[in-house]
C-alpha cells in the first residue's frame, strides 16, 4: 500500500534500543520472586521510583552550529581513563539472574573499558571477578572496587579488605546507610532465601547456610548497627592503603563528614530506594553534596540513571561520574554477558550524543549552563 512505512526485519538483541526495553526483557526472564528482589525498593515504592523520574524535571539546552566532530566522552576515574563516565555498582546476587552473574559483568566492563563495584554478597570471589575482566578487551585493566559493609565480624572484614588488596582493588565503597535493612515488603511475602545454587563466597557462607534463613535475618546476623565515623573510618585507614569512600550519602552534613574524617570520595545514594523509603532522589540532592564538597572531595552519583541523558545531566549537576545497578542486572537476565555489553554499549551511544547536541566535545565542557529546570508557569528556569 503505498505511503505506508515498510517494516525492517530484526532480530530480538537489535529490538533493544534503550534501558527501558532491557528492562523488560530482562525482567520477562526471571521468577516473580527474583524479579521482585531486584526491582522493588522498600516500602512504598516511592524513592524508587522518583530516582528515575526526577531526571525528567532537568532540560537540556542543546546548542547549534558547534563543531562537535572529535566529541570525546572519556574521563579518568581512579587515575585511570575510562570511555565514559559511568561505571557499574556494586550490586549483590548477580548469579540469580544469569548464572555466570559478577563474571559476565565483569568481562562486560573491560570490554566496554569502565570500572566495575564488587558486592560482598557476589556470588564470585573478588578473585574470579578482577581474573575475568582480563578476559575483555580493555586496553588496560579496568579497576574495581570493593563493596563493604560495617560488620559485627571484624576479623572476616579484615579478610574480605585483606582479600580485595591482593586481588588489586582500588578502593572500598563502605555502604554506610545500612544499619539495618529497609523493610521491603516483597522479601517479607515472598519469604525470600537465594536459591540453592548460589553462594556468597566473600562472606564465607555455605549455601545451606544462606538459605537456612531470610535475606534479612542474615543481614542483621552480620551487619552493625553501632558504626560510627569516629569508629569506622580510622579503623579502615589503620588496616588498609585503599582509597575510602563512604557510600550511601544523601546530605551536604555528611559529605562535610566525609571531609572532616579523610575520606577520598562519597556517592550520592540511597541504595537503589531499598533502605529508607521517601529519601529524596539522588539527583535533587547532588547539587547540595557537591557544594558541600567545595572541590576537596570527589562526588558521584547513582540510583535511578536510565539513559546517557541522565549521566549527562548529573556530570552537569557536578557529579564527576555515574553509577549503575539495575541496568547491568536486566542486561544479565536478558543475555548475560551480552546483555550486559547491550545496555552498556546504549548508554556510551546515549552520552555521547546528547554531549555533541548541546555542543559539549569533553565531559570537562558540560556544566549547568547546559541545563534548565521546568517551572509550573511556564518558562524554563536557568541553572
Amino acid at each position: 500500500m503505498a505511503g505506508l512505512p515498510i517494516p525492517v526485519k530484526t532480530s530480538p538483541q537489535q529490538m533493544i534500543l534503550s534501558i527501558p526495553d532491557l528492562k523488560d526483557a530482562g525482567s520477562a526472564k526471571l521468577t516473580e520472586v527474583i524479579k521482585n528482589f531486584y526491582n522493588d525498593g522498600s516500602t512504598n515504592q516511592i524513592t524508587v521510583h522518583e530516582n528515575t523520574t526526577a531526571y525528567d524535571k532537568y532540560r537540556l539546552r542543546a546548542r547549534v552550529l558547534r563543531d562537535v566532530s572529535k566529541v570525546n566522552p572519556s574521563t579518568a576515574v581512579f587515575g585511570q581513563n575510562i570511555d565514559f563516565p559511568l561505571c557499574v555498582s556494586p550490586a549483590g546476587l548477580q548469579a540469580m539472574a544469569h548464572e555466570d552473574g559478577e563474571l559476565a559483568t565483569s568481562r562486560a566492563c573491560a570490554k566496554r573499558n569502565i570500572h566495575m563495584g564488587v558486592s560482598s554478597f557476589a556470588n564470585y570471589s573478588v578473585e574470579d571477578i578482577v581474573e575475568a575482566a582480563k578476559l575483555g578487551t580493555a586496553t588496560a585493566p579496568i579497576a574495581h572496587v570493593m563493596q563493604l559493609y560495617t560488620m559485627k565480624d571484624r576479623k572476616m572484614q579484615e579478610r574480605i579488605i585483606r582479600r580485595a588488596e591482593k586481588a588489586g582493588c582500588r578502593a572500598i565503597f563502605l555502604t554506610a546507610d545500612s544499619p539495618v535493612l529497609g523493610v521491603r515488603y516483597n522479601e517479607y511475602r515472598n519469604d525470600f532465601r537465594a536459591p540453592e545454587n548460589v553462594k556468597l563466597p566473600m562472606l564465607e557462607r555455605s549455601t545451606m547456610e544462606v538459605r537456612s534463613k531470610t535475606h534479612d535475618s542474615n543481614f542483621t546476623g552480620f551487619s552493625e548497627d553501632a558504626h560510627s565515623w569516629t569508629h569506622e573510618i580510622p579503623y579502615l585507614r589503620a588496616i588498609t592503603r585503599m582509597e575510602i569512600w563512604i557510600k550511601g550519602v544523601v546530605t551536604a552534613e555528611d559529605v562535610v563528614l566525609a571531609r572532616e574524617f579523610g575520606c577520598d570520595g562519597v556517592i550520592v545514594s540511597n541504595h537503589g530506594g531499598r533502605q529508607l523509603d521517601q529519601t529524596p532522589a539522588t539527583i535533587d540532592v547532588l547539587q547540595e553534596c557537591v557544594e558541600a564538597a567545595a572541590g576537596k572531595i570527589r562526588v558521584h552519583i547513582d540510583g535511578g540513571i536510565r539513559s546517557g541523558a541522565d549521566i549527562f545531566k548529573a556530570l552537569a549537576l557536578g557529579a564527576e561520574c555515574c553509577w549503575v545497578g539495575r541496568p547491568a542486572i536486566w542486561g544479565l537476565a536478558y543475555d548475560g554477558e551480552a546483555g550486559v555489553t547491550k545496555g552498556l554499549d546504549i548508554l556510551y551511544e546515549e552520552f555521547r550524543r546528547c554531549m555533541q547536541l548541546t555542543g559539549c566535545n569533553s565531559v570537562s565542557d558540560i556544566s549547568k549552563a547546559s541545563l534548565g529546570v521546568v517551572r509550573s508557569d511556564g518558562p524554563l528556569a536557568r541553572l
